[in-house]
Formats: structure tokens, sequence, C-alpha cells
């Protein structure tokens, strides 16, 4: 679950076409897993996809371990405007509380919609049900394309560079290995079609097999299915980082789409955003959604201050 599924039911649920495009940023990503540290051997520099193999293989193994959930601040930035949002994870869903719109607090009026909002999952069950659902149907999604990204592509050593604070481990070394589509495969569905269309770069932690970065672009046109048929066009690219946050375990620490397209084959879609996330705390992992909900709302005043705080200093 972690940040991908809080991507995931913030987009689903709002727009089945950002989500098909999120589903795509998430190609050979799956920040959805903490686990213990692997051996401390490095794979043969000159056999990247053998290190591709094991580090999607360390992802799969660990995908439903919910042990550890988080709670985290995403601010997410478009052409039009930024909102600050507070997540926290469940076991029933990821809860999530807007806070911010352009680095200001909401208004009461904003906040009292806002509350409204959320309000909904606990006074109508089913409506959390539908929520959790949908985070679950992403996350399927992305496990087909985790397990079928050491086929759909090939892979070549580009050298190592250092993780940072928001990139990996400060200081380890990591692999950056290109990738290309190979000509040989053959995806078994929609799903695992948008994989035939990308290049890009990807950085592996060659210790604990964790993928730090993804930089993917489009070279052509794919498809995408789910109910809602239409393409992404060529030149789309998307940038995910992953950081560690602590006691082994990772997190998504910041994702940019930038997207054109259409769907149902006739309506324009365009997609441009960078979501940041940070402030990663730890909460009980018996917290049900409600309890979370009531987290946030204690939480808002001082990350809102914070929020604005750090906007003034940027404009001065």
């Amino acid at each position: 679950m972690r940040v991908v599924s809080s991507l995931a039911h913030n987009a689903i649920g709002r727009d089945a076409a950002k989500a098909a495009a999120l589903t795509v940023a998430w190609i050979l990503f799956l920040a959805a897993a903490s686990f213990a540290a692997q051996p401390a051997t490095t794979p043969p520099v000159d056999d990247p996809a053998q290190l591709v193999r094991k580090a999607v293989q360390n992802e799969i193994n660990t995908a439903n371990d919910d042990s550890a959930h988080f709670l985290f601040r995403g601010i997410k930035t478009t052409p039009n405007e930024s909102t600050t949002r507070l997540y926290a994870e469940t076991n029933e869903a990821t809860a999530g509380l807007v806070i911010a719109y352009n680095g200001k607090p909401l208004t009461p009026e904003q906040r009292k919609d806002e509350e409204a909002r959320v309000q909904r999952f606990i006074d109508n069950p089913e409506e959390l049900r539908k929520k959790r659902q949908q985070e679950r149907e992403a996350a399927d999604r992305t496990m087909r394309i985790m397990r079928a990204i050491p086929n759909a592509f090939l892979f070549e050593d580009a050298g190592e560079v250092q993780g940072t604070e928001s990139v990996g481990r400060a200081g380890a070394s990591l692999m950056r290995l290109k990738f290309h589509p190979n000509p040989q495969y053959q995806p078994p569905s929609r799903v695992e079609e948008v994989l035939t269309g990308m290049t890009g770069y990807v950085l592996i932690d060659p210790i604990h097999y964790r993928i730090a970065s993804i930089d993917g672009t489009l070279a052509k046109s794919v498809s995408f299915g789910w109910g809602i048929l239409g393409h992404l066009d060529r030149g789309g690219r998307f940038v995910v980082q992953q950081q560690e946050v602590g006691d082994n375990l990772w997190e998504i620490s910041s994702m940019s789409l930038r997207f054109t397209g259409k769907i149902l084959l006739f309506k324009n879609l365009s997609i441009s955003s960078t979501e940041v996330f940070s402030g990663f705390k730890r909460i009980p992992s018996d917290l049900t959604f409600a309890q979370a909900l009531e987290m946030l709302k204690k939480e808002e005043p001082s990350t809102a201050e914070n929020s604005t705080a750090s906007r003034i200093d940027k404009d001065k």
C-alpha cells in the first residue's frame, strides 16, 4: 500500500485517465514495501539484467508487507496551483486531507468542505470499501507491470552515481542502468502494453536491491485500457524518486508527470504535475481510517503553518 496507494486513491477516485497515467509512472517502480536488509553482496557490474531481476523479485516478495505505516505530507504542483495534503496509511485505506492551496492554509469555508468530503468515508462504509478496492486494483496493476519488467526491457550499464537525501541512501553508490524495449517481448494484455514504448534510466541500490529512481520517456504512442480506451502521446515523461526514511524502509520522495494523449479516442488528455513527499513519521499500524483522519486534523495546523513559512522564505 504505502505511498503508491496514496497516489492511487487520490487519482483514481477523481479521474480514471489520470489513474492510467499514474500507472504508467509506476512501471518499474513499486514503493509499496518495507523489508529486512539483503546480504551485502553486489551483483556483477557486467550483468545489469540480473541486477534488475533481483531488485524486481525483491519488491514483489515484500509488496504485501504493511507492518510499517506512515504519516507524511505531499505538495502537488500543477501549472495552475499547488495543493498540500497530509496522508496517513491504514489497513482499511489511505486517509488524505487537503490542508493548503498555493501555500496558504484553508479558509474556514474550504476546511468545512474538505472535512465534509472525507467524512463521507466514515458515514458511508460502502464509500470506504470502494476506496480500498480502487487502491487494491491499482496495486494489482502495478504488480503485473513489475513482473513483466525483466522480460519487457533490455538493460545496459550506464555508470554509477551517489545517492542523496531524496534519492536512495545518502552517499551510497547506485547503479545507473539504461533501458529500452525488448523487441522480442509480447505483452499479455493492455496493462503491460505501456512497457513497449518506454526508454530511460533506472537507479538501483545494488546492496539492498531497491529501485531509487526511474526516469522514463515514451518513445512512441502507447495505448491503455482499464475501461477508458485511449492513448498517451510520444514524448510523455515521468521521473519518480525514492528515498530511505529510516530502519531500512523506503518511500517515494517525488514524482513528476508530463503526459498528453486522448481519452475514449477523442477527448484530449493533458497531465503536468510534480508532487514532493516529506515529513515521514511512523504511526501505529492498527489505526482505523477514522482514527487516522482525526490524527490528520490534529496535525493540520502546525503542518499548514510550516508550509506557509516555507512559501514566504522562497518568496524572499
